[in-house]
């Protein structure tokens, strides 16, 4: 028998190169995001240009730049925001800050943006608007004789703290006027800047007119980074319930959003650490996903939690009637059927045994006044 030849050694050639990775939708080549919620910055629906990144056919490198929040100002031509929702305890608000650099990504506020002709995706979270002068505008409104007080909330639309809050202060410019007035005023964030006023919202809490509520979703910190990339940790936000309540400010833990196969299976541990902080009563609200937070929010778990993605969206539809979203009064805070049912109860009960079932103290309303203005006369004694 003929020997058998041996092959012929192969030369190895020049490795294949990898293929680009293509840029998120809607972001420019060599425009790359770190430490971001959305993935994508799809043109937003009032927009009558579409944006697409193409290869124009240039073998030329495209040089690598980071996607960076920007800060524009926005004279603030009015403060107060009125709505008559049943679903809210509360008919006005002041947002000094448009867009919020926390990044949430299922934060129900993103399609706003759209009214800006910006995206709800990323431009939400990098392109932001402070309103200076927004505390006179404030106390411009507050001085009218035809406004009647009741309560004002704060941080209804985005967090009134965000990181850029440290710089353009237009939130404490809110703060100080509504102290000044002895105004009511019900607050919700997450951010730690809120530390930084309570010199402000100490003094008010001790005359019953100013309450906190903090919004925790997970105690998982690697969950959080991925959701919340910018917003603080999940310990640290524990830790502003501590020095708020140790500074006297009554403070609600505020568990929302419960995201159904994702953090529901936390309630009862989020209650416990919030109330071992000092918290003295707590809500919940499920996920909403209006208008393009469905999809940002779809796209986010196909991403960060794609063994887990199908189940989540399944249990999200049917708390909602079988859709992403079910924006009806009565049910879009809480969904309906058995997995909201089933979360409310454990809530409820879990609640009830750590003593935060009690609703805060009613704000007062009795002590309002307007303050002098420069120019005013003193009034004879």
């Amino acid at each position: 028998m003929p020997a058998a030849h041996p092959s012929s050694p192969t030369t190895p050639g020049p490795p294949t190169p990898s293929p680009p990775t293509p840029p998120l939708p809607g972001l420019m080549p060599g425009q790359r995001a770190r430490a971001r919620g959305a993935g994508q910055n799809e043109t937003g629906r009032y927009e009558p240009h579409r944006r697409e990144a193409v290869d124009d056919g240039w073998d030329l490198p495209e040089e690598d730049a980071l996607l960076r929040t920007e800060i524009s100002l926005e004279p603030a031509k009015s403060a107060l925001s009125r709505n008559n929702s049943p679903d809210l305890p509360f008919d006005r608000s002041v947002n000094p800050w448009r867009g919020c650099e926390h990044g949430c990504i299922y934060c129900f506020a993103r399609p706003t943006h759209a009214y800006l002709n910006l995206s709800p995706g990323l431009d939400f979270e990098t392109k932001l608007f402070a309103k200076p002068g927004i505390g006179q505008q404030l106390d411009r409104e507050l001085r009218a004789k035809s406004y009647k007080v009741a309560p004002i909330a704060l941080g209804t639309n985005s967090d009134p703290w965000q990181p850029a809050e440290v710089r353009y202060r237009v939130t404490r410019e809110v703060v100080e006027v509504l102290a000044a007035f002895q105004h009511p005023l019900a607050i919700t964030t997450r951010g730690t800047l809120i530390e930084r006023d309570i010199d402000l919202l100490a003094p008010m809490a001790a005359l019953g007119i100013a309450r906190v509520g903090i919004s925790i979703t997970t105690l998982d910190q690697g969950l959080a980074r991925r959701m919340e990339p910018r917003a603080p940790a999940p310990a640290r936000r524990l830790q502003i319930i501590r020095r708020l309540s140790e500074a006297g400010i009554p403070v609600r833990l505020m568990l929302a959003p419960v995201i159904p196969g994702l953090t529901d299976h936390e309630i009862e541990p989020l209650l416990e650490a919030a109330q071992e902080a000092g918290a003295t009563s707590a809500s919940w609200i499920s996920l909403r996903l209006p208008q393009e937070v469905a999809g940002l929010f779809r796209d986010w778990l196909e991403r960060a939690e794609p063994g887990r993605a199908t189940k989540v969206m399944n249990r999200v539809r049917e708390m909602q009637g079988g859709k992403d979203y079910d924006a009806t009064f009565g049910k879009r805070m809480r969904g309906e059927g058995l997995w909201s049912r089933l979360i409310a109860d454990r809530f409820r009960r879990a609640s009830a045994k750590l003593g935060l079932d009690q609703p805060q103290p009613a704000l007062r309303c009795d002590l309002f006044r307007v303050p002098f203005a420069r120019g005013d006369q003193l009034g004879l004694f």
